[in-house]
């Protein structure tokens, strides 16, 4: 097709969304804020042991090559030319640990997810070094020492990885969260790739100091972290390099494009939901659940279970922002978990309609404590459990209680930070995939007892990482000013059930997390001995029977 027939949009902004569970690359119109066309790839998780979670870095860059390249055919494909993509931002799941070889640009080890579980000794013994009086960790980082931090994880990999060791020895290692590893590719690799982070990633490694914005020494020095192999720490828009297209991506109109955009995806849903005033707040629902609320240039400290991070810096010589944040573990993990592990469902999207079925969980409460319980608990000793089963009690009610656990868990952190801030919210801004689940969103807005607020346009955090970058300086084509930062139609959820019902779920819910709680009581999963949860056996006979049950009921024909 000739250019001179290409539809003309003006700037357009691409932006990569690296997620726990899938890829994907989005572009959007600078001026409208309209997505324009997007690819998406899912992501394999490993779990190569009880409490490990792993996945291949080399994959996740190859979803994302993938992603580019398909996004771009379908641009074509509606007549859009791909030369007016001015800027790429992106947006990843944090915390997530990978180390590299420079030389070779080959990762040494596989990248350690956020949820994983393997340094909870390694936690422990941490913990005791802390002085009681001056926990200097949690002061200087904002973050409670766990295992869902970038630090513990790349201490396991000096300890137990030996090419990590020795690459460390010879000068070839470098460390970062999933952005840094995919700017470093992709502006050139082993051929002068600018090895980088954001401060938001940054303050999730629990090495970085939240209020000099600066590695810390002294936090290094307690986690035995050599700092030459830590990335730069930028802001969260400015010009980080150039793409250099691998051999292995067609796209090659994008090659020169600045990536001037970076932002840990829940930073970039703050943004992308337009969050710029002290006290606004959101809700994603995706792998997990995060709910932020913006402090403004103040780091607030919570006395709820919350986390104090950095929210954006959007721009070199721009001023900071903090946010109070509430960290839930499980939330769409929970359907992928009843989908790949019992099989309870096809496809994610299956879930609504058994929720529908039946309208109630029957009495079933779920805690999907796969990964310990974070905020406000941060109980690393709690498991999954389903608990209220009766003969009665089929898939769709599990179902049913899976979606509550999702909302229940957001209604303990939204507590929280109603508590620490002192206002409580009077509606919730929502996004993430999950909240094109209706069921899903009436059942938050009844269990928090306030309306849910959701964009038409649900990817914000996407967007978010493509504001960053188009605002950058030297890119200038997406204003962050109030004025031109475009409406955007809103679906309001308003509560259907009383304030009494809403609050006897809640407490019966409550009452199922304690349960939950202090199943592990042995040796942390790093020993890789297969007897380490000592709720293992308990756990396995709950579904075991839970399964049976519901596979006699459909063999004898009881619907």
């Amino acid at each position: 097709m000739a250019a001179s027939n290409k539809a003309v949009l003006g700037p357009l902004v691409g932006a990569v969304d690296q997620g726990t569970s899938s890829t994907r690359f989005l572009v959007f119109n600078s001026k409208t804020a309209e997505l324009l066309s997007h690819h998406q790839v899912e992501i394999k998780q490993e779990f190569p042991r009880e409490g490990w979670v792993e996945q291949d870095p080399k994959e996740i860059l190859h979803s994302v090559y993938e992603c580019i390249e398909k996004t771009c055919e379908k641009l074509g494909q509606l007549n859009i030319d791909i030369s007016n993509i001015k800027a790429i931002g992106v947006s990843n799941q944090r915390e997530t640990t990978v180390v590299w070889d420079k030389i070779t640009g080959e990762p040494l080890y596989n990248a350690v997810v956020w949820l994983d579980l393997r340094t909870q000794s390694t936690v422990e013994s941490l913990s005791k070094r802390i002085p009681g009086n001056n926990n200097f960790v949690k002061s200087k980082t904002g973050l409670p020492l766990s295992t869902y931090f970038s630090a513990v994880k790349l201490r396991w990999l000096l300890d137990n990885v030996r090419k990590v060791q020795k690459a460390v020895e010879e000068k070839r290692a470098l460390f970062g969260t999933i952005d840094s590893w995919l700017i470093w590719s992709l502006t050139g690799g082993v051929n002068g790739g600018v090895h980088c982070t954001d401060v938001t990633n940054a303050s999730r490694t629990m090495l970085f100091n939240i209020h000099s914005l600066e590695w810390d020494k002294q936090l290094c020095e307690f986690f035995g972290i050599p700092m030459e192999i830590l990335p730069n720490v930028r802001s969260s828009s400015e010009i980080y390099g150039l793409m250099k297209i691998s051999h292995s991506l067609k796209a090659g109109a994008l090659e020169g494009v600045p990536i001037s955009g970076c932002l840990g995806d829940q930073s970039a849903a703050l943004v992308g939901q337009m969050c710029f005033q002290i006290g606004q707040a959101k809700n994603t629902y995706g792998t997990g659940c995060f709910l932020l609320c913006n402090t403004g240039h103040k780091c607030v400290f919570s006395d709820h279970g919350l986390l104090t991070t950095v929210a954006y810096k959007l721009g070199r010589d721009k001023p900071v922002y903090y946010a109070l944040e509430g960290s839930v573990a499980i939330a769409g993990a929970v359907i992928r978990w009843l989908r790949d592990n019992l099989g309870i469902i096809k496809t994610s999207e299956e879930i609504e309609k058994l929720a529908k079925e039946v309208g109630t969980s029957y009495g079933c409460y779920f805690v999907p404590a796969f990964s310990g319980l974070y905020a406000p608990y941060w109980e690393p000793s709690a498991r999954g459990i389903i608990c209220g089963l009766t003969q009665f009690t089929n898939k769709c009610h599990i179902a049913f209680a899976a979606l509550e656990a999702v909302c229940f868990q957001t209604r303990e952190i939204l507590d929280a930070m109603n508590r620490d801030c002192g206002i409580p919210l009077s509606h919730l801004q929502v996004d993430g995939g999950m909240t094109s689940n209706k069921i899903l969103m009436q059942l938050q807005a009844d269990i928090l007892y306030i309306p849910v607020v959701k964009p038409s346009m649900p990817e914000t955090t996407a967007l978010g990482a493509a504001m960053a970058a188009g605002a950058a300086e030297g890119v200038g084509v997406w204003s962050l000013e109030p004025e031109d930062l475009s409406a955007v139609t809103m679906e309001r959820f308003e509560p259907q059930i009383n304030a009494e019902e809403s609050e006897i779920r809640y407490s019966t819910w409550k009452k199922a997390v304690m349960k939950s709680m202090g199943w592990v009581t042995t040796q942390s999963p790093e020993s890789g001995d297969p007897s380490i949860f000592c709720s293992l056996p308990l756990g396995f006979f709950i579904v075991s029977s839970m399964v049976m049950l519901i596979g006699a009921r459909y063999i004898s024909g009881i619907p």
